[in-house]
């Protein structure tokens, strides 16, 4: 009879937990979708977690939202004026424009946004955007391009926006300002003003542990796989070999130039990226570790041929080995 009145207090207390973080449980969510951050695995997490709820999300009515053009209410699908349909998702790509923001998502709505290095970021721009932003399609490479930006940039031509601090662009402020120390700090006041949370591409995996629990998320929620992904290389990087054509720039270097030219992104990522390693240790190191899942390896060290991933030219593709000991159904799974 006491094991009974023990088992019958611990369900009861397991289902009050479960019943308290339900309804905790947010499901009104924006990311600013930032590009060449993962944002887009991001937003992938949220569409799975809506369409499995049958939420309502904001989709553009046309192109991105009208991107680069500042957000305007009036560009989202199904918009009949202010708060007169009830949005739970905001995702797509859009230049943050928070009073016309308000006008489409309720006020409890939870914002968050991801960044990423801007050398890593201006890589990726480079090999991305070349053909679009004038800056990069003038110069023969990303090297050349770091050696004198000024040569090669002109803020009045569209889509040059991809050159130079894509970060405070998105966040919907003036990427060619000057910088000063007190312009970044009203930059970062206003997104700290906004956005409950800032991830860092970097540290992806820490990033989606702490939106989880910000949310009151289900674990199965935010899971994914890194698939397709390379071995790192040095080879790889835009920064050398023919990206850079023939001023080939020392990684260190061509790194502070990057940081100099993007001032105002790297001042961001400096700060958020130190705010997400407080709310790490205040989550606890030791519980991010239990709940951070395993890291793709190279091939040949997983053992199941069967699952190893197709190797093709000269970059090594990653994989998965399952831990040992699985039953059936988990392992088929």
């Amino acid at each position: 009879m006491k094991t009974s009145l023990t088992l019958r207090t611990s369900c009861s207390l397991f289902f009050s937990l479960a019943a308290e973080k339900r309804s905790k449980l947010q499901k009104i969510v924006i990311i600013l979708k930032t590009h060449k951050t993962a944002s887009s695995t991001v937003l992938n997490m949220l569409y799975r977690f809506g369409e499995e709820r049958n939420l309502r999300f904001a989709l553009p009515l046309g192109y991105q939202l009208r991107y680069p053009l500042p957000f305007n209410a009036h560009r989202v699908k199904g918009y009949r004026g202010p708060r007169a349909t009830e949005f739970h998702i905001m995702g797509n790509h859009m230049r943050f424009n928070k009073p016309e923001v308000e006008k489409v998502m309720p006020a409890d709505t939870f914002y968050f946004s991801i960044i990423r290095d801007p050398v890593a970021l201006a890589e990726s721009s480079f090999a991305y955007y070349k053909e679009v932003a004038p800056a990069f399609q003038k110069a023969k490479g990303l090297g050349d391009f770091v050696d004198d930006p000024n040569k090669y940039y002109d803020p009045r031509l569209c889509n040059n926006h991809y050159a130079r601090n894509l970060l405070w662009f998105d966040f919907g402020m003036d990427n060619n300002a000057n910088f000063s120390v007190e312009l970044a700090q009203h930059g970062e006041a206003m997104i700290r003003q906004t956005f409950r949370l800032i991830l860092v591409s970097e540290y992806f995996d820490e990033s989606m542990i702490l939106l989880r629990h910000a949310l009151y998320w289900p674990l199965d929620a935010v899971v994914s796989f890194s698939l397709n992904a390379a071995a790192k290389s040095g080879s790889n990087s835009v920064m050398s070999g023919s990206w850079v054509g023939k001023a080939a720039v020392a990684a260190g270097v061509g790194a502070r130039k990057l940081r100099q030219w993007n001032a105002l992104d790297w001042y961001l990522y400096k700060t958020f990226n130190r705010t997400l390693w407080e709310d790490i240790d205040k989550f606890g190191r030791a519980q991010m570790e239990q709940e951070d899942g395993g890291k793709p390896v190279e091939a040949y060290r997983i053992r199941d041929k069967n699952i190893r991933p197709f190797q093709s030219g000269v970059v090594k593709i990653l994989g998965y080995e399952l831990q040992p000991g699985l039953d059936n159904a988990t392992r088929t799974a």
